[in-house]
């Protein structure tokens, strides 16, 4: 185990910082733990699990298990948002915005500098409901198996079925924990493996090619690494993914967000956000994506920290009729 204590010299919400990096309640590769967070990852140099954990005021303890942790505590402080810089961003623009700052002060953009690990549930999520999103992702990262270092530095078995119910706690308090999707496991999948986890071909298809490209992909989160890189390479990495047949803006601004801490990504496309940011900003309860961005104009270049703002407000727009009912592809996939 590897581990060091990080000084904080202004406030940090761990939780909201890293809420954006859970896909559902039961993302199997991320785990609330008390005041603190454990987290699977894959570094150049492989996986790592870390536990990060409030160690009184003003500092982060953070410990790292498996053969990628010197690499993953480096990554840290940018995972966290230390070297945020929120300069020229202005809340007193609109008296609810400077409220929800003073409120949250501890509210930061982090970022992983890991694209496919941003990518992967983005393309899940795109034009179906929470839930049957989170539950693709995870059953995809439990049909792959590749289970996490754990502080024993034995790992929970593999397992080769996509279960349906969590996977139990181990003995020291970490919790189960899965690696997410690696590029080499994507591009060896089949296309007969998707149907079987509830995920539409034409998905998977692409899941596949950007399993073979990751690489590539990969080379642009690079300057976003550096100190104070966050947001670098947002625009050049956005463009790439709009290339591919199937990736729209909406999924390139979830991954710029989370891979490399884009403080001005705009989810357009979302079917809640333009809704929220009207009902907080100007008390409409519905809104077109042009009208959402009309709104957030003040803020150019710093709107997702405004959208952070207002996601963890517990603010929400009416709702009017009934949600849409959540489907199970695997409902529709043959079986034996």
């Amino acid at each position: 185990m590897l581990s060091r204590t990080l000084t904080l010299e202004r406030p940090l919400d761990l939780s909201a910082v890293l809420a954006p990096l859970a896909h559902g309640a039961g993302d199997p590769t991320i785990r609330r733990l008390g005041h603190g967070v454990a987290r699977a990852t894959w570094m150049p140099s492989g996986a790592a699990t870390i536990r990060l954990t409030p160690a009184g005021p003003g500092s982060l303890l953070v410990e790292a298990w498996g053969p990628g942790a010197a690499e993953a505590l480096e990554r840290v402080p940018a995972l966290v948002g230390l070297d945020d810089d929120d300069s020229g961003f202005d809340a007193s623009l609109h008296p609810v915005v400077a409220a929800l700052a003073r409120r949250r002060p501890g509210l930061r953009l982090g970022r992983t500098g890991s694209v496919l690990e941003a990518l992967v549930p983005a393309v899940l999520e795109q034009r179906i409901t929470g839930s049957e999103a989170s539950r693709s992702y995870r059953r995809l990262v439990l049909a792959l198996a590749v289970p996490a270092p754990s502080p024993s530095g034995s790992p929970s078995e593999p397992r080769s079925d996509v279960p349906s119910t969590e996977p139990a706690s181990d003995r020291r308090g970490l919790g189960a924990l899965w690696m997410p999707p690696r590029a080499s496991d994507l591009a060896r999948l089949r296309s007969w493996t998707f149907p079987g986890l509830g995920i539409e071909p034409r998905r998977g298809a692409l899941l596949v090619r950007l399993g073979r490209d990751a690489d590539r992909l990969e080379a642009l989160a690079a300057s976003a690494s550096e100190v104070g890189g966050g947001g670098r390479g947002a625009a050049e990495l956005a463009a790439r993914l709009r290339a591919y047949p199937g990736i729209g803006p909406w999924t390139a601004a979830e991954v710029t967000l989370r891979a490399l801490g884009d403080p001005d990504a705009v989810s357009v496309g979302d079917a809640h956000l333009p809704n929220l940011v009207a009902w907080a900003l100007a008390g409409e309860a519905r809104a077109t994506d042009e009208r959402m961005l009309e709104l957030l104009a003040p803020w150019v270049g710093h709107r997702a920290r405004v959208i952070r703002l207002l996601e963890t407000s517990g603010l929400a727009a009416p709702r009017f009729g009934p949600r849409i009912a959540p489907r199970d592809l695997l409902d529709l996939s043959p079986r034996d």
